[in-house]
C-alpha cells in the first residue's frame, strides 16, 4: 500500500484518522507542523498528503506553495474546520487535489485518497510513455510542440535548421532527430564552423587529394563524405565564409562532393541539420549569408526558446542535473531549501540550459551537508533574489520595505512567523505590510 503523510496539530484527529488509514493498509507518517512534514518529504517517498489548513508556524497554504516551488507532484487533500469557498479555490489553484471539511466522513476520505493516488500514478505512467525524446527535459507547451515537429521530421530526409540562443540545446535536438531517424545506425558527424580555421574548412568539409596543396602529404576524406548515409550537423552555420557557402549549396543541390585537387565527383547520401544563434534573415540583408543556401537549409525550422521563456521546465531540469552531477561526483542527491528553487525559477538565465547545468554542478560540489541553500548559488543569482544589500537611492522607502519583506518570506519558505522574527516585527505587523504590498490574497486577509 501507499505511504501517506498526515499533518495536523489537532492530536485527537491525528490519532483517529491515522488509525483508520493504517487499518486500510496504508503506511502513515504523522507531523504536527508543516516544518516537520517538510523534513519527512525530504527523506521519504510519499504518495499522498493529508494537510490541515490551520497549523502553527507555516500553515497549509504555505506548505502547498513550498510543494509547488519544489515541483513535488504529490496529491494533497486539505482538511479544515474553517471551510470557505475562497480558501478551497486558493488551495486548488496551488495544486491541492481535494478539499474536505472536518469532521471528515470516513468513507469519503478513503475514496478521495484512493482516487488521488490512482490518478497520480496514472499521470506519471502516461508522462513516461509519451516522452518521445527522453534526452530532452521539458513539459512546457513550447517544448511539447517542438517534440511534435521533431517526431515528424525525424521520419523524413528533410534538411533542418535549428535556431536559438547559445546554450538552449541545439546540438542535443540535432542528435535526438538523428537517433530517431532511419539513419540512426549510420554516422552523426559534427562540424563546428567557428572552430575550424577558414583556410582549412574546405578541406575538412570536402577532403583533399595528396599533393593538392602544400602540406597535403596524403589523401584526406572530408567530413561530409564520412557522414555518408548518416547525418552531418553544421553547427553555427551563420559563420560559414561566403566561398564555402557557395560550395555547400552546390553539394545540397547535386548531392555530390569534389575533393580539393580532384576532378572526380563523388555521390553522397547525407542528411544536413544546421544550427545557428545568429539572425540569418538579417545576415541575408547585410550580404553575409546567401539567400539560396538559407532556403536549402531551412526546409524545416525548429526554434528553441530561451530558458527564461519556459520557466515551468526549470524544476525538471534542476532535478535532472542534481541526479546527473551527484552521480558524477559520487555524492548523495542533495535536497534544496525552499527559497533555492524560487531563486532559480526567477533568474533571467542569459546562458540558458548550459548556465543552469553549471550552477547546479557548482552547488552539488559546494554542499557538503547534502542540503543546497541560497549561499551555494552564484552571487548573480543571489542578487536577483534580494539577498545582497540594496544600494542607496535605487528604490524609494516603500520599495525597500517590499524587497526586504519578500526576501524574508522567501528565506523562510513563506513562514510568516519566522519572517516576522527576521524583520524584527510582530506577525500582525507583517501581515498588515504584506496586505499593503499585495502579498496576501483576499482569503488570506480574512
Amino acid at each position: 500500500m501507499a505511504n501517506i503523510l498526515y499533518i495536523d496539530d489537532e492530536i485527537s484527529a491525528l490519532k483517529a484518522i491515522s488509525a483508520i488509514l493504517r487499518k486500510e493498509g496504508y503506511t502513515v507518517f504523522t507531523s504536527t507542523t508543516a516544518e516537520e512534514g517538510m523534513e519527512v518529504l525530504k527523506t521519504t517517498t510519499i504518495e499522498c498528503i493529508l494537510l490541515d489548513y490551520r497549523l502553527p508556524g507555516m500553515d497549509g497554504i504555505d506548505l502547498l506553495r513550498w510543494l509547488k516551488h519544489c515541483e513535488m507532484s504529490i496529491p494533497t487533500v486539505m482538511l479544515t474546520a474553517y471551510g470557505t469557498i475562497e480558501k478551497a479555490v486558493e488551495a486548488m489553484k496551488l495544486g491541492a487535489y481535494h478539499y474536505l471539511i472536518k469532521p471528515v466522513d470516513t468513507e469519503l476520505l478513503l475514496n478521495v485518497i484512493k482516487e488521488a493516488i490512482e490518478k497520480s500514478k496514472g499521470i506519471q505512467k502516461l508522462e513516461k510513455i509519451e516522452t518521445p525524446f527522453p534526452e530532452i527535459i521539458g513539459k512546457s507547451k513550447t517544448i511539447q510542440e517542438i517534440f511534435y515537429i521533431m517526431q515528424m521530421v525525424a521520419e523524413s530526409n528533410a534538411n533542418v535548421l535549428i535556431t536559438g540562443e547559445s546554450g538552449t540545446g541545439k546540438e542535443l535536438v540535432a542528435r535526438a532527430i538523428h537517433k530517431n531517424s532511419l539513419r540512426k545506425s549510420k554516422p552523426f558527424i559534427i562540424v563546428d564552423c567557428t572552430t575550424i580555421p577558414e583556410n582549412l574548412l574546405e578541406s575538412e568539409l570536402f577532403g583533399h587529394e595528396k599533393g593538392a596543396f602544400t602540406g597535403a602529404t596524403e589523401r584526406k576524406t572530408g567530413l561530409i563524405e564520412l557522414a555518408n548515409e548518416g547525418t552531418v550537423f553544421l553547427d553555427e552555420i551563420g559563420e560559414l565564409p561566403m566561398l564555402l557557402q557557395k560550395k555547400l549549396l552546390r553539394f545540397l543541390q547535386e548531392k555530390e562532393i569534389q575533393r580539393i585537387g580532384s576532378t572526380q565527383r563523388i555521390k553522397v547520401d547525407v542528411r544536413v541539420i544546421s544550427a545557428t544563434n545568429k539572425d540569418l534573415e538579417k545576415a541575408i540583408k547585410e550580404g553575409s549569408f546567401r539567400e539560396d543556401l538559407y532556403w536549402r537549409l531551412n526546409v524545416v525550422r525548429i526554434n528553441l526558446p530561451p530558458l527564461r521563456e519556459r520557466k515551468e521546465d526549470i524544476p525538471l531540469l534542476v532535478n535532472h542535473f542534481l541526479n546527473k552531477f551527484s552521480k558524477e561526483n559520487n555524492k548523495p542527491i542533495p535536497q534544496l531549501e525552499p527559497e533555492v528553487m524560487n531563486a532559480l525559477i526567477n533568474y533571467y538565465w542569459p546562458g540558458n540550459i548550459r548556465e543552469l547545468a553549471n550552477v547546479i554542478e557548482r552547488a552539488v560540489v559546494l554542499s557538503p551537508s547534502g542540503l543546497i541553500s541560497i549561499k551555494h548559488l552564484p552571487r548573480r543569482i543571489q542578487e536577483n533574489t534580494g539577498w545582497t544589500i540594496i544600494k542607496e537611492n535605487t528604490f524609494n522607502l516603500l520599495e525597500v520595505e517590499k524587497a526586504l519583506i519578500l526576501k524574508a518570506l522567501n528565506s523562510t519558505g513563506w513562514n510568516q512567523t519566522k519572517a516576522a522574527e527576521i524583520l524584527g516585527i510582530s506577525r500582525k505587523q507583517l501581515r498588515t505590510k504584506m496586505k499593503h504590498h499585495g502579498f496576501l490574497t483576499q482569503s488570506e486577509e480574512e
